[in-house]
């Protein structure tokens, strides 16, 4: 219960600024420019007069900050009934400093310039102090709803602008949550296909290959459950990685698995998300190797090609892919890849697979280029 009432005190901070420094500002301009009108025309008594219209910016800014504080409540309300509340509040406001400006210059000691004619000293002075302060009230209506509009208009954009900083905090955290969720479950999938070997292995009482598998496993796990899931990586170490899992895929497949990277030296410091070759590598393996009786090579490679990076996983196996296969798959994969470059890089990322012309088969993944750390 206490929650709402604080983020209500939060939220008003920004807008108890915009209105101090919008309502100091516009009186203070409002005084340079009567000042200098006043000189211009070469009024009679500056100093007094100075003195006056520092007074009647006083009580024209106390007077706007009542506005201020009595739109306050409105803090949630629409633009256009904020604005026509603005409007309204305005009249009395602006009665208000006519009735003071008018004390402030004619009752108080009147100086020579502000003295009454003839015709006004004939006039009843309630009649005539009425007529005074309804005509200037007008004119400093105007005055008033100026600096609402600014308030209103300010005040509005600053809200906007909050609101655009919690949508992109919103979306960030779930971008974040969505690079960790498909992050994830990358680790089972290869965990089962690995233990899968594993039995395999010791079931045919190849004991020595599975410790060597096991050995391999524990190093590939330790290098990558350490690693922050949304963070990056360079290519290079990327390819490290890879090495470490096609490691473990030699020892079951030591005469059939054939591997070969081409990464030029200028790529390998290229920022790339952690373990995003994996799943397409582990598909090359149960898909390419796996089914093929002969040899097959799954080749690695990369270039830069109109400031994004190209990344190839070509496979020459002959077996045909079922890469989307639920009845044989876990059903990630290739599909855990495209997300994971579509949450991280939008429409700047690419992900292309399919039957390559020359056998096999080949998955084209694109990203940007990013260098920094």
């Amino acid at each position: 219960m206490d929650f709402q009432p604080s983020m209500r005190a939060v939220r008003r901070m920004p807008d108890l600024g915009i209105a101090i420094k919008s309502i100091l500002a516009f009186w203070l301009l409002y005084m340079v420019l009567i000042t200098l009108r006043g000189v211009v025309i070469q009024l009679p008594g500056f100093w007094d007069l100075l003195q006056r219209r520092t007074v009647a910016t006083i009580v024209g800014a106390c007077l706007t900050f009542l506005v201020y504080l009595a739109l306050r409540p409105m803090a949630q309300a629409s633009l256009n009934r904020k604005a026509v509340v603005a409007g309204l509040l305005c009249l009395p406001a602006s009665l208000l400093f006519a009735a003071a400006n008018y004390s402030i210059f004619y009752l108080y000691s009147p100086l020579e310039a502000a003295k009454l004619t003839a015709e006004e000293k004939a006039m009843d002075p309630w009649v005539m102090a009425f007529q005074s302060i309804i005509d200037s009230s007008l004119s400093w209506y105007f005055l008033f709803a100026a600096w609402a509009a600014l308030y209103v208009a300010m005040s509005y954009a600053a809200d906007l602008r909050a609101a655009d900083r919690r949508a992109a905090a919103f979306a960030r955290e779930a971008q974040e949550a969505q690079l960790r969720a498909l992050r994830y479950q990358i680790n089972p999938h290869f965990l089962f296909n690995t233990l899968n070997s594993l039995s395999a292995l010791v079931l045919s009482h190849r004991t020595d290959i599975a410790e060597r598998m096991l050995m391999n496993l524990s190093t590939f796990f330790r290098t990558t459950l350490t690693a922050d899931p949304t963070a990056d990586i360079s290519l290079e170490e990327e390819i490290t990685l890879q090495r470490l899992y096609l490691d473990i895929e030699q020892v079951r497949f030591p005469d059939r698995l054939r591997i070969e990277t081409d990464v030029p030296d200028a790529l390998k410091a290229v920022r790339v998300p952690v373990l995003i070759l994996q799943p397409v590598v582990e598909n090359a393996i149960k898909y390419g190797v796996a089914r093929s009786r002969g040899a097959v090579t799954v080749r690695i490679s990369a270039y830069e090609e109109a400031g994004r990076l190209h990344l190839k996983v070509k496979d020459d196996g002959n077996a045909p892919p079922a890469l989307f296969d639920e009845e044989e798959s876990t059903g990630v994969g290739l599909g855990n890849v495209c997300q994971r470059l579509s949450a991280r890089y939008g429409n700047q990322a690419g992900c292309f697979h399919g039957p390559d012309p020359q056998g096999g088969f080949t998955v084209h993944l694109i990203m940007p280029v990013i260098r920094n750390a």
